[in-house]
C-alpha cells in the first residue's frame, strides 16, 4: 500500500520546502536533450525530406511527457538530466507548476504524435506546433524560463512557492541584474542586427540554400504543395520534350 501511495505521490519531499518539489536542475538538463533531438528531427526532415526521425522522437517525446504528469520519477528524460547532473546541488522548484507546464506539452505532443506517426499530414499548423516546443524546451534549457509556469502563475489565485530563478518570490533586481544606459543601447542595436540577420536570410536569399526551400515548401498549404508539384511535372515534360525534339533534329541533320 505504501509502495502505491509512494508512486502517486507527486514530487518529492524535502525537508525545509513547505511542498512537494522538483530538481530543477534536471528539469533544464532534460530539456536541452529533448530540444537536441527535436532540432535533429527538423534538420532531417528539411534537409534529407524524411520524416522517420521525427517520428521517433516525437513518440518518445509523447511517451515522455505523459510519464512527467503522471510520474516524473520515472520519466526518461528527466532520468537521463539526472545522470548528467547528479554531482551538481538540487535548486528544487515548486512540483505543482512544473506538473501544469509539463501538462501543457502533454497536450500538444500527443496531437503531434498523431499526424508525425499515424497519420503523416506535413502542414503549416503541424509545423508551428512543433516550432512551438522547441521555443518551450530552448527557453528553459537556456534561461530556465518556464513559461508553462509563468502560465500556471497567472491561473492560480494563490501564488505558486519555490519558481524556478527564485521569479515568484524576488520583487526587487540587484544591481548586477539591471542595465546601464550604455548596455541598453548595446542590448537593442545587438537586437536590431539579429533581426534584420534572419529577416534577410529568409528575404534577401530566395531559394538559394536548402532550408530556405524546405522551409517555405513545409509551410505551404496542401493546395499549394499541388500546384508547385503540378508546375515541377510541367517543367519536366517539357525538358524531356525538348530533349526528344532536339535528338530527332540531330538525326534529321545526319540524314541530310
Amino acid at each position: 500500500m505504501n509502495a502505491i501511495k509512494k508512486f502517486f505521490t507527486y514530487g518529492e519531499e524535502v525537508p525545509g520546502y513547505e511542498v512537494p518539489v522538483l530538481n530543477e536542475r534536471e528539469a533544464r538538463a532534460a530539456a536541452a536533450i529533448l530540444f537536441v533531438g527535436a532540432f535533429l528531427g527538423l534538420m532531417n526532415g528539411v534537409m534529407l525530406g524524411t520524416p522517420v526521425f521525427s517520428q521517433y522522437f516525437v513518440t518518445f517525446f509523447a511517451i515522455d511527457f505523459t510519464m512527467r504528469v503522471v510520474q516524473p520519477r520515472y520519466a526518461p528524460s528527466l532520468m537521463l538530466g539526472r545522470f548528467f547532473v547528479q554531482n551538481q546541488k538540487p535548486e528544487y522548484v515548486g512540483a505543482a507548476q512544473k506538473r501544469f507546464a509539463w501538462a501543457l506539452g502533454f497536450v500538444l505532443a500527443w496531437p503531434m504524435f498523431y499526424y508525425l506517426v499515424i497519420d503523416l499530414q506535413p502542414n503549416p499548423l503541424k509545423v508551428l506546433v512543433c516550432l512551438i516546443c522547441m521555443a518551450l524546451l530552448f527557453f528553459e534549457a537556456a534561461f530556465s524560463i518556464c513559461l508553462g509556469c509563468k502560465i500556471f502563475e497567472w491561473v492560480k489565485s494563490k501564488d505558486p512557492k519555490y519558481c524556478p530563478g527564485g521569479v515568484c518570490e524576488m520583487q526587487i533586481k540587484e544591481p548586477v541584474q539591471r542595465f546601464s544606459p550604455v548596455q541598453t543601447v548595446i542590448l537593442v542595436v545587438t537586437v536590431l542586427v539579429m533581426g534584420y540577420g534572419i529577416f534577410a536570410y529568409f528575404t534577401k536569399l530566395p531559394d538559394k540554400t536548402i532550408f530556405v526551400k524546405k522551409m517555405k515548401t513545409l509551410m505551404m498549404s496542401q493546395e499549394e504543395l499541388d500546384a508547385l508539384k503540378a508546375e515541377r511535372d510541367a517543367i519536366k515534360k517539357a525538358k524531356e520534350k525538348a530533349a526528344v525534339d532536339a535528338f530527332f533534329s540531330d538525326d534529321d541533320e545526319e540524314d541530310e
